[in-house]
């Protein structure tokens, strides 16, 4: 396990916090509580190792191939580890460690590309990239291992070093990892910190850093911004979402129910991109909410280590109060649970699947972000008061549209104030593409080549045509 800077000094006894099994509720271990006056250190060898990082691109390329090598074979531990103290089910943890060893293996193959400029002067001139340096990830704990990947894999290929943060609630996977990454890369390239606040909040603001890559909640990253602007350093933020879904009046409920149910309850619904409102056209509502609420009511729920579960505990205590204090003020409002609605008995953070029916449209179970098992479903009367509604939050990051008129439903989703549309699906993303979002959902792109360029800055030479 790298080490960290107090676990360096002799006589000095690191801090530890405890870990939380959601599915229990108990500690079922503890990670490092790092100081933000460990950073320094930690910051200056991340500085001094990019010198030898950055010199040699195909030394890098191999190095992440060697590392998505060593992710693969460390699978049956990461994803055990992961799911304990994140609660999805196995299965998904698996599929999260394989997205990581992909992202890895996806962006060692990327380099960027030198470019030239013709514009009929005699002068020769060329677009070279280079690293930033140190490169701050600070990674929520709804995905904790993949989003890291989605930061640091690009950092990385293009040549800067990374200090990685991960939640508190989701420390010890994330160190497993960068245990595993070790293996594959040189010393002080990939740092991984643990601890409470304000360690990240230190992170972001450190003067050492070049680029902040963050993800979290909107008041979180305005924060960051904030932090990193002291240094001018470069920041990428993803800061979640509000989808809307809109269903047409052609679309084939039962037919779409199961994608539908899955692109909202996915990992107990804690994904920013997943489906967070659904509006569907009056003639329809009643279908649709009773298909989703038979679906609610008939999931397996319990412990992401029961191979039956389909849907595990929501990850922690005050994101668990958050889902409770949303759902009984809707309820209060006059909403309406067609499915769950309550906190489920016994231990862990479970909150039962919850489809809410008569939501007034101001309630904050629609007009925020829920990041839980709960979905409100919403008529319209006409296509354009759908499409405002969709359009009518803060957030930006995706949506989608739902009917059996593929041209129609395009036109649809070409009217939605988002960054990513999909029809007839949701959350669905290739390794290739950008993902950004507008509004209060994001600065910066993720993805694809774009991660690539925003881990680098253009530096231009000019030299004489020759005669």
């Amino acid at each position: 396990m790298p080490t960290f800077e107090s676990e360096r000094v002799p006589g000095r006894q690191p801090a530890r916090f405890a870990v939380v099994d959601p599915a229990t509720g108990e500690t079922f271990d503890e990670a490092p509580d790092q100081q933000p006056d460990e950073l320094d250190a930690v910051v200056d060898r991340a500085h001094r190792a990019w010198h030898g990082w950055r010199a040699d691109p195909v030394v890098r390329t191999t190095a992440l191939r060697v590392a998505a090598n060593a992710v693969e074979a460390a699978g049956d531990d990461l994803a055990r580890l992961l799911t304990l103290e994140q609660g999805k089910p196995l299965a998904e943890s698996h599929a999260e460690v394989a997205r990581t060893a992909a992202r890895l293996r996806y962006f060692a193959d990327l380099a960027p590309r030198t470019r030239q400029i013709t514009d009929g002067r005699p002068v020769h001139s060329e677009i070279r990239w280079r690293s930033l340096g140190p490169v701050a990830a600070i990674v929520p704990w709804n995905f904790p291992l993949q989003l890291a990947a989605a930061k640091f894999a690009p950092a990385l290929v293009a040549g800067n070093t990374v200090v990685l943060k991960p939640s508190p609630f989701t420390p010890l996977a994330t160190r497993l990892l960068g245990t595993v990454l070790a293996t594959a890369l040189p010393e002080d390239v990939l740092t991984v910190v643990t601890g409470r606040e304000p360690l990240g909040a230190r992170l972001a603001s450190h003067p050492g850093i070049r680029h902040v890559t963050f993800t979290g909640s909107v008041p979180t990253g305005r924060a960051v911004a904030e932090a990193a602007a002291a240094s001018l350093a470069r920041v990428t933020l993803e800061l979640g979402g509000n989808d809307a879904a809109v269903l047409l009046d052609d679309v084939e409920v039962e037919r779409i129910a199961d994608r539908l149910f899955w692109a909202a309850f996915r990992n107990c619904g804690q994904v920013c991109m997943a489906v967070k409102r659904v509006y569907a056209p009056a003639q329809l509502h009643a279908e649709v909410v009773e298909a989703l609420a038979q679906r609610a009511k008939t999931v397996a729920v319990g412990s992401g280590l029961n191979p039956e579960t389909r849907l595990g505990p929501v990850n922690n205590a005050p994101q668990l109060a958050r889902v409770e204090q949303v759902t009984k003020q809707a309820l209060a409002d006059g909403a309406r649970a067609a499915a769950g609605g309550h906190r489920l008995d016994g231990p862990g953070y479970f909150f039962a699947p919850t489809i809410l029916t008569d939501v007034p449209p101001g309630s904050p179970v629609v007009t925020k972000e829920q990041f839980g098992p709960v979905l409100p479903v919403l008529p319209y009367r006409s296509l354009d008061e759908a499409v405002d509604a969709a359009n009518g939050t803060g957030f930006g990051l995706g949506g989608s549209v739902w009917g059996t008129d593929l041209d129609r439903a395009g036109a649809v989703a070409d009217r939605l104030e988002c960054g990513t549309a999909w029809i007839n699906h949701h959350a669905e993303l290739s390794l290739a593409q950008p993902f950004a979002g507008v509004k209060n959902s994001g600065v910066g792109i993720a993805g694809g080549p774009w991660g690539l360029y925003g881990n680098l800055r253009p530096f231009v030479v000019h030299r004489p045509q020759e005669a």
